[in-house]
C-alpha cells in the first residue's frame, strides 16, 4: 500500500523524537511554493503514478491519464471507478508542512516533499474525504474509517520524522492515540 510505511513500534519511536513546537505563521505560504505533480517519465506525473500504484486494473491513455480502473479510498472505505472521483492526498498537507518548518526549506526540498513516492506521503482517497481534511493535523481531523487510524498515524509520523518537521502537543497526543489502535 504506502511505500516506506514503518511498523507501529518504529512509528512510536519516531514520534518520541519529534520536536514539539507551536505552528509557524503562514506568512508567504502558497501551494505553488511546493511544485507538485512533477513529471515522473513516460508522460506521467506524480498524480498519475500514484493513481496507478493505488488502483486496480488501471488503464491509461497515450498521455498517461487514467481512463479506467478502480480505487478504494482508505479514509472512508469507499470504492470509485473514475479517476476524477479521487484525489491524491498529501498525508502531511503542504500548508501543515509549512507551519511545521517547510517555510525554511529551499524550493527543491519542497518539490521533493510534494512529489515523494518513496515515503508514505501520497495516497489516493475520495475527493470528499480529502477536501474535508484540508490542511488539518490529526488532532483536528481523523479518517472517518477508524480502521485507517493505525496506518494514518504511522504514515503521518514517518513523514514528519523523515523531513524533520515539528508537531504540536495536541497533534502528538492524537498521534499517540492513533498508534494505540495498531494491533501489532
Amino acid at each position: 500500500m504506502l511505500p516506506g510505511l514503518p511498523s507501529a513500534g518504529e512509528a512510536r519511536q519516531q514520534l518520541g523524537k519529534l520536536t514539539v513546537a507551536d505552528p509557524r505563521p503562514m506568512t508567504g505560504y502558497s501551494r505553488s511554493a511546493f511544485p507538485h505533480w512533477a513529471q515522473q517519465g513516460n508522460k506521467c506525473d506524480t498524480r498519475e503514478t500514484v493513481l496507478e500504484r493505488d488502483g486496480q486494473g488501471v488503464k491509461r491513455d497515450a498521455e498517461c491519464r487514467a481512463t479506467s480502473g478502480s480505487w478504494r479510498s482508505f479514509y472512508d472505505d469507499k470504492t470509485f471507478t473514475a479517476a476524477s472521483q479521487v484525489d491524491i492526498d498529501h498525508i502531511v498537507p503542504l500548508a501543515n508542512a509549512w507551519r511545521s518548518g517547510a517555510d525554511k526549506w529551499p524550493t527543491d526540498r519542497r518539490k521533493a516533499f510534494a512529489n515523494d513516492l518513496t515515503h508514505p506521503q501520497l495516497l489516493t482517497v475520495s475527493a470528499a474525504s480529502n477536501r474535508s481534511k484540508g490542511d488539518q493535523s490529526p488532532d483536528q481531523w481523523q479518517p472517518p474509517a477508524k480502521s485507517a487510524w493505525c496506518v494514518y498515524g504511522r504514515a503521518w509520523t514517518s513523514v514528519k520524522s523523515t523531513y524533520g518537521l515539528t508537531v504540536t502537543e495536541n497533534e502528538r497526543k492524537m498521534l499517540t492515540t492513533m498508534l494505540g489502535t495498531c494491533t501489532a
